[in-house]
């Protein structure tokens, strides 16, 4: 787990501001005793965690892909093709939602804004040396037009059907 205080304590308080404003259905699922805390969430989503990410077309059509996700920092982050159909929704549309299911075990659920990271942004960096360090290889050398995208959050949701189950288990474990 890489975030900081400040980085958790932010993450709190969007998880308690996002689950009051929920529908009544998925209130009546994500119960207070099947929630996570952001310290738990943050040691919960750790190495790669496959995401839904969904934009939508100019015509207001939804599409669907997946990708790499890896939560630092409090966040998602992701990197892709610049000729993606995802990369141009995300830069005509930079509202997204993504989801990180887990079978019954874990569901994150996630709406906000993307956020493209050039190599001048000064997160790009740290995001890079996680990447290398995980993949064993830069994201950009993979293609000629890789890139990197973060999701600034307004709405986030953390479900786990046994809160004691889940904490302390790693992605290996399941």
């Amino acid at each position: 787990m890489d975030e900081t205080d400040s980085e958790v304590e932010e993450l709190q308080r969007l998880l308690d501001s996002s689950l009051p404003h929920a529908s009544e259905h998925l209130r009546s699922i994500v119960t207070p005793g099947r929630t996570l805390t952001a310290r738990q969430l943050c040691g919960v989503l750790t190495g790669m965690c496959t995401l839904s990410v969904a934009t939508v077309t100019a015509g207001g059509a939804p599409r669907i892909s997946a990708v790499d996700g890896h939560f630092l920092r409090g966040r998602w982050v992701f990197t892709t093709s610049g000729t993606a159909v995802k990369t141009r929704h995300l830069r005509a549309r930079p509202d997204v939602s993504v989801a990180h299911l887990r079978g019954d075990d874990l569901g994150v659920f996630t709406h906000g804004v993307a956020e493209f990271l050039p190599r001048e942004h000064p997160d790009w960096q740290p995001i890079e040396d996680h990447l290398v360090r995980h993949y064993g290889s830069s994201p950009t050398s993979w293609g000629e037009d890789i890139v990197y995208v973060r999701v600034r959050p307004h709405w986030m949701v953390a479900y786990a059907f046994d809160p004691g189950n889940l904490v302390g288990r790693t992605r290996g474990d399941d």
